[in-house]
């Protein structure tokens, strides 16, 4: 039987002080791995820039993915503008897709006439309560890139979630297309947070 030994980072709590170490853990496990693309949570643009800067002259692409428009209000979209221009003049690839562990499954279950729960929604709180909230964002954020052709299965890539803002969480995945989603491999934890 052979196996292999690497390092898993915990952090004592989540949240977005994280960030820095997440970048780090990324990059090195990508490297390590050959792996050619990191998919990033960002909603403002703050965390997505932390990566486009240290990604510099590694020949890593990075694959931002967005909230979409409206998400927080109606026609608003969170991302900050002069980032996005910084990001696709440098060769990142932006994606902003619906969130596909909620989406118009939300809708329903919010809704005073139909409520309850989905399907959907407890497959995202599993990965929310069970492992880690930023677990949840990277599993959804891959399933949106590569539904969006910015991540082609089966090549692995590396993703990133958070708790709120920045970065607390760095995986690797294989990824997946949504309508294929159990085909979608968590393959390695690189950091996390303990608590939650």
């Amino acid at each position: 039987m052979s196996a292999t030994k690497k390092s898993i980072y915990y952090f004592n709590a989540p949240g977005e002080q994280n960030t820095a170490d997440c970048v780090r853990y990324s990059i090195e496990r990508a490297q390590e791995l050959g792996i050619s693309k990191i998919v990033v949570a960002s909603t403002s643009g703050a965390t997505a820039l932390k990566y486009f800067d240290a990604l510099q002259g590694t020949g890593i692409t990075l694959v931002v993915v967005t909230h979409v428009v409206g998400f927080s209000q109606p026609g608003v979209w969170e991302f900050d503008r002069t980032i996005e221009r910084r990001l696709r003049e440098g060769g990142a690839v932006l994606v902003t897709g619906t969130h596909v562990l909620s989406g118009l499954e939300r809708a329903l279950s919010r809704s005073p006439r139909i409520g309850g729960g989905s399907r959907s929604e407890a497959i995202a709180e599993a990965l929310r309560r069970i492992i880690a909230v930023g677990l949840k964002v990277a599993v959804e954020c891959v399933l949106i890139a590569t539904d969006n052709g910015a991540v082609t299965p089966p090549d692995e890539v590396i993703a990133v979630g958070g708790t709120m803002s920045g970065a607390d969480t760095v995986c690797v995945i294989r990824p997946s297309h949504t309508a294929s989603f159990f085909d979608l491999q968590v393959r390695e934890i690189v950091a996390m947070p303990r608590e939650r």
